[in-house]
């Protein structure tokens, strides 16, 4: 949509007469066929997690990531007790329905509610979650608990621009290319320049519907493997 104008003929923005600020994006469950989403709990999912991330050997789910890896599991608790007094940003375990066991993290992170802004982050996917369906389920769960009941209009990722599955799972899940903010970060004694991507609520309808058709059991043969690829049932 074009810019408007004021009375000077300045160009302006789109108003919102309607808009009201979003909820935080805290809520204790997210229920899906997969996995569940929990609210972090370090008691209860601490060893679970150590467990999990234990079987990334050598220590390369980490390497764009702010923590990790982990020695012992006394670091993973104290990681998570202090996620959990974190007023900005929300840590969810990832529970494998099959085993009932936490095997990864995604967290809401920069929310920003009166601007109806936030972002998905500091995901932590222990190898037996990675490219499975429970793992775009949750970014599912998240995604629509975001657009359709807390009101968000910009959902946001972003990564180190040298992280080429990051950038390619953001694309695959509808994510569009925003830009490149060059040095924008210091993590682990070194620079980060930072790919940013977002999808907007007017975008949400038809990232959906491509997920919930991936997400069909009807999709998956007798072996578990996908009849059709996610970005496939997006432009068809």
């Amino acid at each position: 949509m074009p810019p408007s104008s004021n009375e000077l003929g300045q160009p302006i923005g789109e108003a919102l007469p309607d808009w009201s600020p979003a909820a935080f994006p805290k809520v204790p469950l997210m229920q899906g066929r997969f996995c569940d989403l929990e609210l972090i709990d370090a008691a209860r999912h601490a060893e679970q997690l150590f467990g999990a991330f234990a079987e990334d050997t050598d220590g390369r789910m980490w390497t764009y990531m702010a923590n990790g890896p982990f020695e012992t599991e006394a670091e993973v608790r104290g990681w998570l007790e202090t996620a959990e007094t974190l007023g900005d940003q929300v840590y969810y375990a990832v529970v494998d329905k099959a085993t009932g066991r936490a095997v990864g993290i995604a967290t809401y992170l920069r929310i920003q509610p009166q601007h109806g802004v936030v972002e998905v982050g500091a995901i932590s996917y222990a190898p037996c979650l990675q490219k499975t369906p429970a793992a775009t389920e949750a970014m599912y769960l998240m995604m629509r608990q975001v657009f359709e009941v807390w009101g968000y209009r910009r959902y946001e990722w972003k990564c180190d621009d040298l992280n080429a599955a990051s950038k390619r799972a953001a694309e695959r899940l509808g994510f569009s290319y925003d830009g490149l903010f060059r040095q924008a970060i210091i993590y682990k004694g070194r620079n980060r320049d930072t790919a940013w991507y977002s999808i907007l609520d007017k975008d949400w309808p038809r990232i959906k519907a491509a997920l919930e058709a991936w997400l069909d059991p009807a999709n998956f043969d007798e072996a578990g493997t996908q009849k059709r690829r996610l970005e496939d049932l997006r432009t068809s």
